[in-house]
């Protein structure tokens, strides 16, 4: 059996939970089948990968029609597979195409919903609509949509309400739990001015609407004086997000001392020894289908206080692996809170509540490492993907 997975991310090139998801099921897939990776942008060095850059004579247009150009290349090139699988809107038009192309069947995995997106109209303008109507038209056509979560399946169906029902399967985003594990290196806490014996709350994430970053930044101001902020917060969307957020961290900066924002993108070991060193790893999204940052940070053995939409409640088990902070939403598709002071004090008072019980706090953490170790594995999550396409190849 012959898999081409298709996705626009493909290390080195990884900046999203996307890439991370097709990076670990690449991996544990090829123990077992052969598959072939096409991806976009520089070449690669790995066997049998294949970058495909933006068509040169549309490298000036808007950037969705650049994706939807490279899409057609890559299609041209799936013949000889059994089975082709495409992640996310960037990269889901060239499995389709594929599909009828070559007569095989398409596999989507759903990592976002242009729908519950519209702030990416601040990025593509009139891209916007034709990002929509390639995300749109491929899941119409596909033959499985991969779910990360329950919460995202509700979403696509509640999207795309034409789907067969039955078409839409839910396969939970793992982690590598050998990668991820606690790391105790208060050398490195305190190279970043970080004191690794005061307590600390932490946030890792891209700067975008989705990330609700501005709403938590207005609940820290009421954590305790002596509560250290980490902001490992960069790649912004867009000018506008990227000045609010800078605007929310310099006032917060103004109130309160031991506040540490760091753009630029760590490596892992990094990253997991300000996780381990955390006492709260805070997740304020208004719109996750799952969310891979929860599980690093559980791997690392840190409690999680996480927002309640999306697939957040299906991995932050409230009550014993963190808390999870309930979200009533303007139903639109931006997520936005109905009532966004009451969030960001529950927020605050949630954040509090852990905070002032260590005790509790480690338990969470504990019970989060197990639970990763038992659920979110990339084999677990390997098997359960082939049997998906054994499913659709053998009829």
């Amino acid at each position: 059996m012959r898999v081409d997975v298709i996705s626009r991310e493909y290390p080195p090139a990884v900046y999203g939970g996307a890439g991370v998801h097709v990076t670990e099921l690449v991996k544990a897939m090829r123990e077992d089948i052969d598959v072939v990776v096409r991806c976009f942008g520089e070449p690669r060095d790995e066997a049998n990968t294949y970058a495909y850059e933006t068509p040169a004579d549309l490298a000036d247009a808007n950037a969705a029609l650049g994706f939807l150009g490279t899409d057609l290349r890559i299609a041209a090139d799936v013949e000889g597979a059994d089975l082709v699988h495409s992640h996310t809107w960037y990269a889901n038009q060239a499995g389709n195409v594929a599909k009828y192309l070559h007569g095989i069947p398409h596999v989507i995995s759903a990592h976002s919903l242009e729908p519950l997106r519209p702030w990416k109209a601040e990025q593509l303008g009139g891209g916007y609509r034709l990002s929509s109507w390639m995300e749109r038209d491929a899941y119409t056509n596909a033959d499985r949509i991969i779910a990360v979560s329950n919460g995202m399946r509700n979403d696509i169906l509640r999207s795309y309400p034409q789907l067969d029902p039955a078409k839409v399967v839910t396969i939970y985003n793992g982690i590598d739990i050998d990668e991820w594990q606690p790391v105790n290196d208060p050398e490195f806490v305190r190279s970043l001015g970080i004191d690794p014996d005061r307590r600390s709350v932490i946030f890792v994430g891209r700067i975008t609407r989705q990330k609700g970053l501005p709403y938590l930044l207005r609940a820290l101001r009421e954590l305790p004086e002596d509560v250290q902020i980490v902001l490992c917060a960069g790649a912004p969307d867009t000018k506008e997000i990227e000045a609010e957020v800078r605007g929310l961290v310099t006032e917060l900066q103004q109130e309160r001392d031991g506040v540490h924002w760091i753009s630029e993108h760590l490596p892992r070991p990094q990253i997991m020894a300000l996780l381990t060193q955390a006492q709260v790893f805070m997740c304020p999204s208004i719109y996750e289908p799952l969310g891979i940052v929860n599980l690093e940070a559980m791997a690392c053995g840190t409690a999680v206080v996480g927002s309640g939409t999306g697939g957040i409640p299906e991995v932050v088990l409230d009550g014993a692996t963190g808390r999870i902070v309930p979200i009533e939403q303007v139903q639109d598709g931006t997520g936005t809170p109905i009532d966004p002071d009451k969030f960001v004090a529950d927020l605050a008072a949630t954040l509090n509540e852990v905070l002032a019980d260590p005790e509790k706090a480690a338990e969470y953490g504990r019970a989060g490492r197990e639970r990763v170790e038992q659920e979110f594995t990339w084999k677990r999550i390997s098997e359960q993907t082939q049997a998906l396409y054994r499913e659709l190849i053998e009829g």
